[in-house]
Order: structure tokens, then sequence, then C-alpha cells
């Protein structure tokens, strides 16, 4: 087997195919959220975009009128958005050290983005840099993978049952992925192995990745240490469950289902960072 960082990312048009969307449910989903909890200072509408990928949510809200900014850390994504919505300001950046040239009004950071972070250190430097980049008062949106799902009878059989097979078809050619995960308990990850497969591919290429697994109550704490208060957090609805957002337009509070979707508004006053690189 070949070990390849990325097949997806390193292929921003296979990236697309595979998971088609054109990004008007999760910038629908922060703009009805972003109504519902902004303060009156939200006018601007300044929003920074981290883990923008191909840049299609980031340009759904640059539509919806967002004065939007993002940022990435893979190289080929940001050539992609740059190629693609050439009227979006996109960058390659780390999230443990982004950096806003004025402060925004939103941070969103969708798509599990954060879990790629695995050291808790890390998660916080990741959340501290988020509220270095707000005004007092400004919203961070999260959306990403659910630990306690996995405490569930369903959410094992759901992700630990059978290895799922998928095959997309990109420029004539049919790419067959067979993905496996599992529970790495020490760690308190969340492991997936993706297999390729292809007419012409002399081996399968084999890609390993993880997300963090973080639980409700400890992402509230994690974000209290990081300079936020929490002000929703919620199973469903949202962009990738069932129903969509906005479903009936509750929001689920029992914390069992697959995604987990966070409000935090930045404390008030000015920022100052600890020696530990928490944001006061």
């Amino acid at each position: 087997m070949l070990t390849s960082e990325n097949l997806l990312t390193d292929n921003p048009a296979l990236y697309e195919r595979t998971f088609p969307d054109n990004g008007e449910r999760n910038a629908r989903f922060v703009h009805d959220l972003v109504t519902r909890f902004a303060d009156t200072a939200t006018r601007s509408r300044r929003l920074l975009d981290i883990g923008a990928g191909t840049g299609r949510d980031a340009a759904r809200l640059a539509d919806l009128g967002y004065r939007v900014s993002a940022v990435d850390i893979s190289a080929r994504m940001v050539a992609y958005a740059r190629a693609k919505y050439p009227e979006l300001d996109v960058t390659v950046g780390d999230a443990r050290d982004v950096e806003a040239a004025a402060p925004v009004d939103v941070v969103t950071c969708l798509g599990s983005t954060l879990l790629h972070l695995h050291d808790t250190a890390d998660i916080v430097a990741a959340l501290t840099r988020f509220a270095a980049c707000l005004r007092p008062g400004g919203l961070l949106i999260l959306e990403m993978r659910n630990g306690a799902f996995l405490l569930t009878d369903r959410g094992r059989q759901e992700l630990l049952g059978d290895e799922s097979i998928r095959t997309v078809e990109w420029e004539g050619v049919g790419y067959t992925s067979r993905t496996s995960l599992s529970v790495d308990l020490p760690e308190q990850l969340l492991r997936r192995r993706r297999v390729w497969t292809w007419d012409g591919c002399d081996q399968p290429v084999a890609q390993d990745t993880a997300w963090r697994l973080l639980f409700p109550r400890e992402l509230r704490y994690l974000l209290g240490l990081s300079g936020f208060e929490v002000v929703a957090l919620f199973d469903r609805p949202g962009p990738l469950t069932d129903p969509a957002w906005p479903g009936d337009g509750v929001l689920g509070d029992r914390l069992d289902d697959d995604r987990l979707h966070v409000v935090a508004r930045r404390h008030a006053g000015p920022a100052t960072v600890s020696p530990a690189g928490v944001v006061a």
C-alpha cells in the first residue's frame, strides 16, 4: 500500500465530486444563528471562516452580504478556492496561529475542522486565537462530530460497524474508497482508514486520519478557558442532520446525535493573552 497525505485535499476537484455541495446549507445555518444570537453591533458582519476548504461556504456567505476572509491549512485547497472564487480573500493558515487584520464579528469553524487538532493544548491554542480574532461580544460558530454519540448503541453501530464502500466518477475514472473507523481510547480519537483504488492504480492508496473526540461538557470548559461564553450547544438540527437545518427551529439538547453545534460569545473587554496562551 502507498500512503498519501490525503487524496481528496490533494485533488480539490475530486473532493467536491465526492462531497457535492454548493455551500448554501452551511451558509444558511451560519446566517440564521448570527441573526438569532448576534448583538446589535454585528452590522458590518465581518466574518472569518477557518478551515474553508474549497471556499464554497465562504463564497455563499459573501453572497449573503458578509465581508468574508477565509483560511485553510491546505495550499492546494486555497489555490483551488482562489481560482474558483477570485473575489474571495482566502489564505493558507493554521488554526493554532490564525490572525485577523482587524477584529471580526463572526468566526466560523465547520466540518469538524477543530477535531483535526488532537492535543488539548492545540485545541485551546486554536480557540484562544479564534477569540483574539473576534471583537468583544463577537460570535464563534462551531460544527463538528459529537464524541458523546459513541456512548450510544446507535453511535457505535453506525460508526464502528461495517466497512463503507463508495465509488465516485471523476474525469472518466471511477475512484473507489473503502472506509473503516475505530476508536483509540488512550488517545481519545476516532481513527479512520480509507483505502482508494481506481483503474490504472498500481497499488491501493491508504490514508489514515483521525478526529479528536470532544464531549459537550469538555468543550464547554475549553471554550470558557479560551475566552468564550457558550450561548447555545445543540445536536440537531444542523447542516448535516436529518432533518437538516432549519428543521422545526427547536435546538435539541439531548446531545446524543452525531453532530455537535456551538454558538459562543467572546467575553467583553479587551483581549489579553496570558503566558499560557489563554485569552482573558
